[in-house]
């Protein structure tokens, strides 16, 4: 059975308001109150909400405009759908571009037509109904979350591609892919508008996308960055927010959760773990430019290589052009991944890694014997030192200090670039796109399996599953590589003696 439509007349004249309640009795599946002005409408509204107001614009104690205003004014508030017909004794073109403007969805002059008002009444009707549809959809839809998409922490490539991928194989299988619009931050909110509802396939996108929050997540396959928004969220190391979390997780009645990202993360989620119940199955699927997931390529490590190196070999070109030495920060917080593979793919001559121990006096005296050089500096090296000293230098221009210490002077001329976050909004190689694919179908199976607690893995081509309590979050690199790293002092390595 249809709900009926409720319809409030407002107006001071008490025979207006009999002449329009009379009218409007005439339409079948209206139920009709009245109120003598807009304070008095508006006290009425809090216990019998309209889903149409019929209001005079010129009234005692608060004028039809004002109304409008308290209405119309809030989009978030419980009266902004409400449809509102402005009736005014004023022919003025002025007052009905101001009640329009003042959010009125429609506007009639008095003296009022009988047939005009009720075929009105009834375009509010039909609108009215449809926004009720809406609102129930959406309520319906974000009640409860079958399996949840969280991404966190910096942008990667690849972010938006292993998005979709998921959705694509689990839908697949039957279950409904949501998503937080803002990683761990949107479920301590909690609220319907902190999630989407991700969608692949075509037909049922086309069945659900009347409903606010329903996303379309084919395209996403090929977008760069992260739709998603993933900046990390700094708050959630605190016990009692991550307890604010594991209640929007049980509230909304969660089956899965699949967490996307890097070290700080998975972090995340091994905090989450001890808040939640154990029959929530959780996933880590690894995107991070740095590779600081041990155990298993990265995606975007391909893709942020392939770029950095690039960026390297426009910098050894116009190092030679102007016989000069670039000292250039580049991505690498912990183990320095990401800056040592690029400076090997670009042949740069020197890279400085996080936890190297380096001889500055043997690279300025390197440097002297040379034309032009180009040194990668990782972006953590020695941070916890410039933390503590409260230096805000980059990484770059810190080891170029450094070098400047040891008192002898550099004949070259020396130019320090900061870490450039363009690689972040790369677009993810074919390399990335397929690790992407491989680990979307694999934690969809994982999931149909009924297991929980596991990462997608691979290496060297061959899959397999990281339990999370096996999980290091500290990849270290190939001491092998340091060696082909140095081609700035001959291959003298006694100056790379530290812990790597």
């Amino acid at each position: 059975m249809q709900e009926k439509c409720k319809v409030l007349v407002v107006d001071d004249d008490a025979s207006a308001r009999k002449l329009y309640i009379k009218l409007l009795s005439e339409v079948s599946g209206l139920v009709i109150e009245e109120a003598q002005n807009g304070k008095e409408a508006l006290t009425l509204m809090k216990t019998s909400m309209p889903d149409i107001i019929v209001a005079d614009l010129f009234m005692q104690e608060m004028d039809g405009l004002e109304f409008c205003q308290r209405i119309k004014g809030n989009p978030d508030s419980d009266f902004f759908s409400i449809y509102l017909i402005m009736i005014s004794s004023s022919k003025s073109r002025k007052d009905k571009i101001k009640c329009i403007k003042e959010g009125a969805d429609d506007f009639m002059s008095k003296p009022v037509d009988r047939d005009e008002l009720l075929i009105r009444v009834k375009v509010g009707q039909r609108i009215s109904s449809y926004l009720k549809k809406k609102a129930l959809d959406t309520r319906q839809m974000f009640e409860e979350f079958d399996v949840l998409i969280l991404q966190d922490g910096g942008c990667a490539p690849g972010y938006n591609p292993v998005t979709a991928f998921i959705t694509y194989h689990l839908e697949d299988i039957g279950r409904a892919v949501y998503a937080t619009r803002e990683g761990f931050k949107s479920l301590v909110l909690g609220n319907d508008t902190d999630f989407v509802r991700l969608v692949y396939d075509p037909a049922i996108f086309k069945k659900l996308d009347h409903i606010p929050g329903v996303y379309n997540a084919a395209p996403l396959s090929e977008w760069r960055g992260a739709y998603l928004r993933s900046e990390r969220y700094g708050g959630f190391i605190k016990k009692e927010i991550q307890k604010k979390a594991a209640e929007t997780i049980r509230k909304k009645n969660v089956k899965a959760i699949i967490a996307i990202g890097g070290n700080g993360t998975f972090q995340g989620m091994q905090a989450l773990c001890d808040f939640i119940p154990t029959y929530i199955q959780l996933f880590f699927v690894p995107v991070t430019i740095d590779s600081d997931i041990a155990g298993t390529e990265c995606i975007g490590q391909n893709t942020g290589i392939e770029m950095g190196a690039e960026k390297i070999r426009c910098y050894m070109a116009d190092a030679r052009t102007h016989k000069r030495v670039y000292i250039i920060e580049m991505m690498g917080a912990c183990s320095g991944f990401h800056a040592l593979h690029s400076c090997l793919g670009a042949r740069a001559h020197l890279a400085v890694l996080p936890n190297m121990v380096i001889d500055h006096k043997k690279v300025v005296e390197a440097l002297n014997k040379k034309t032009e050089c180009v040194i990668v500096v990782a972006e953590g090296y020695k941070r916890e030192e410039r933390m503590v000293k409260g230096i805000k230098d980059n990484a770059a221009v810190y080891f170029y200090k450094e070098l400047l210490a040891t008192g002898i002077e550099i004949e070259r001329k020396v130019v320090c670039e900061p870490f450039a976050r363009d690689i972040r909004g790369a677009a993810p190689n074919n390399q990335d796109i397929t690790l992407a694919q491989r680990m979307a179908y694999n934690v969809a199976e994982y999931l149909r399996a009924g297991t929980s607690r596991l990462m997608p893995a691979v290496i060297s081509g061959r899959e397999y599953a990281i339990p999370f309590n096996e999980i290091r979050t500290e990849n270290m690199v190939e001491k092998g590589l340091l060696v082909l790293s140095d081609r700035l002092t001959s291959g003298n390595n006694t100056m790379l003696n530290g812990r790597l």
